[in-house]
């Protein structure tokens, strides 16, 4: 199986995120890290691949930092990373007529940024579709309280009006693999891409 990896630019939009929250907080998340992994973050750049356990290292030593007293973070750092980095380098894709366009293209977003393994569209209705982790080995909750915050902050910009996300299954947690439901409200004057409004 192939070793799992990241993209560059993931890192990048974690390490911003942190910035944002706290001028200090990228110093203390990376003195948690080993002299090795964090010269490899300093010297990585948006576009290179890092192993996948590099990129959990640094949200493990976030969490330390953050997660006791802000649970929520990885969420918020998932939405920030799409809107930021997201949004400046695949904009194209995140930004459709509708949620179910920018699901069911053929150009995947995880893809970008995780290999390998992939999203996919499972179920789809008016406002709501399940999607599904397939050869990716998530290894951490924070993966997939990542991809939550992520995947509502592509809603958002794919036009889907008060997004919700919930992680409804878990492979660390005993499942066969990893389900997200998304919903959005659809307006009643949409009409594109085959998803049209509840009556």
């Amino acid at each position: 199986m192939s070793p799992l990896m990241a993209k560059g630019a993931a890192l990048h939009a974690t390490l911003e995120y942190f910035d944002q929250r706290d001028p200090d907080l990228r110093t203390r998340v990376l003195a948690r890290l080993t002299p090795a992994e964090r010269a490899a973050v300093e010297r990585l750049g948006p576009t290179s691949e890092l192993p996948y356990a590099l990129m959990v290292a640094v949200w493990e030593a976030a969490d330390a930092e953050l997660g006791g007293a802000e649970p929520t973070w990885m969420e918020e750092a998932g939405g920030y990373s799409i809107r930021a980095r997201g949004a400046q380098m695949y904009g194209g894709i995140l930004r459709k007529k509708s949620p179910l366009e920018f699901l069911t293209q053929s150009i995947s977003l995880f893809r970008l940024f995780y290999h390998p393994g992939d999203m996919q569209v499972v179920d789809e209705q008016v406002g709501r579709a399940v999607l599904r982790l397939d050869g990716f080995d998530a290894t951490t909750p924070l993966f997939c309280q990542r991809q939550t915050g992520g995947l509502a902050a592509a809603l958002e910009l794919a036009g889907g009006d008060e997004p919700v996300v919930r992680h409804v299954r878990c492979a660390l947690e005993g499942d066969a693999f990893c389900e997200w439901e998304l919903k959005w409200r659809v307006p009643r004057a949409s009409r594109t891409s085959g998803e049209t409004a509840k009556v």
